[in-house]
């Protein structure tokens, strides 16, 4: 099956991205600009030559991306213009006047400021507070290598540039507020036909994602299939939900002829909780099968001291409870499709072994959390195409999935 994931030129034709100075940060009302070290001309690749003031200004959406779901929004314009048009003998100097809301409140020195322009000409003015992971997580989603410095650079976007967008990206375009649509649309409704209007068990739509991408073969690529299999699932998964959502929001919430706030909002914390719970289920399914694959002996939700339940146990439950068997020779794999700053929960869980593996989806963790993982022996595995949004020193430590599987089929052949 010939999958299309999709891209940022379908939304975006291009973004800056700077870090915010005192001066950036501070609106008074004789000042609300974003300068730039470059006098504009930098980000003028991104919002054009075209002087935006008064009543030509750029309609804008204004985002605070401070962690996962809390975001704040507001709806306004953004001015962009040389402020030195009436003094044609000194060089041109644009700047980017914003307006006072509850986003450019929230903005301080050292936070980063993503400006996209999207496709019908609305401007997104990201701002990710500095402490934010989610930082690292936006300048990969755009294509951003590095951190950014207090000039901007820019991206533009077009099918010549661009790279496909995987289901990573697709949730990070959800809290930016975009809504993916799925170039295969037609297709993978052809494959959920079955379903109707009905969710599966997890299980059953993981195996119906690697049954209908018979090319993908975890021998080949281990890393390469995992994320394959994950995209294609969580694109099934979106079309299905599609339907239901569609379904019962047709059928109107109402109590007794009034409107049922609270059904809504229960309805809508459904819809949110159910995509976090399938997804870290899905991850397991496709990890299993990918040891399956490579006849890696593991059992998994071995409950081991304290009631604790590590994913996965290599080579399974017998050899760890049998006190003879070689601690050196034991392993354990905790999967978290999101660890934020919930990794050490994962500290007590197979007390036996003394390193722990953590395998993750999560973009661009801070070194801060890395640092910390390694203080306390913690080990980091992440899918290869995900380690890119890492820094180059902690990719130097990072294990991809292949690794993972060298490592553990090394010490089972022993």
């Amino acid at each position: 099956m010939d999958i299309n994931s999709g891209y940022l030129s379908d939304y975006f034709t291009g973004v800056g991205t700077k870090r915010l100075t005192r001066v950036d940060a501070t609106a008074n009302s004789n000042q609300h600009e974003i300068g730039d070290a470059n006098r504009g001309e930098t980000l003028m690749r991104v919002l054009g030559e075209e002087p935006r003031k008064q009543n030509n200004r750029f309609e804008a959406r204004y985002i605070w991306l401070h962690s996962e779901q809390e975001t704040i929004t507001a709806n306004g314009y953004l001015s962009w213009y040389d402020t030195r048009e009436n003094q044609p003998h000194r060089a041109a100097e644009w700047r980017l006047y914003y307006q006072t809301n509850a986003v450019t409140e929230l903005m301080d020195e050292g936070d980063t400021l993503f400006v996209a322009r999207q496709l019908d000409g609305v401007v997104l003015f990201i701002v990710v507070p500095r402490e934010s992971d989610l930082t690292a997580q936006v300048s990969w989603l755009f294509g951003f290598r590095q951190q950014p410095d207090l000039a901007f650079e820019t991206r533009e976007f077009s099918e010549d540039n661009d790279s496909g967008l995987d289901f990573i990206s697709r949730f990070i375009l959800d809290e930016i507020g975009i809504e993916f649509e799925d170039p295969n649309a037609n297709s993978i409704d052809t494959i959920i036909e079955r379903f109707g209007t009905t969710f599966p068990k997890t299980s059953e739509f993981s195996d119906l994602a690697r049954l209908t991408l018979p090319e993908i073969d975890a021998r080949d690529d281990p890393d390469v299939a995992l994320i394959a299999w994950l995209n294609h699932e969580e694109a099934m998964f979106r079309r299905l939900e599609k339907r239901v959502v569609a379904q019962r929001i047709e059928s109107g919430f109402l109590d007794d002829g009034e409107a049922d706030v609270d059904g809504f909002i229960q309805f809508s914390l459904s819809v949110q909780n159910r995509r976090k719970s399938r997804m870290g289920h899905s991850f397991q399914n496709h990890l299993k099968a990918v040891f399956d694959a490579f006849d890696i002996k593991h059992d998994t939700q071995v409950k081991t001291e304290n009631g604790k339940t590590p994913d996965f146990i290599f080579p399974g439950r017998e050899a760890y409870f049998d006190s003879a068997f070689p601690i050196p020779s034991l392993t354990m794999l905790a999967a978290k499709s999101s660890c934020k700053d919930r990794w050490p929960q994962i500290l007590p869980e197979a007390a036996r072994i003394p390193q722990k593996h953590l395998v993750t989806l999560e973009p661009g963790i801070s070194v801060n959390q890395t640092d910390a993982m390694k203080a306390e022996n913690v080990q980091l595995v992440v899918p290869a195409s995900i380690g890119n949004s890492y820094t180059d020193d902690q990719k130097a430590w990072l294990w991809s999935v292949a690794d993972f599987l060298t490592i553990v089929a090394a010490r089972q052949a022993a």
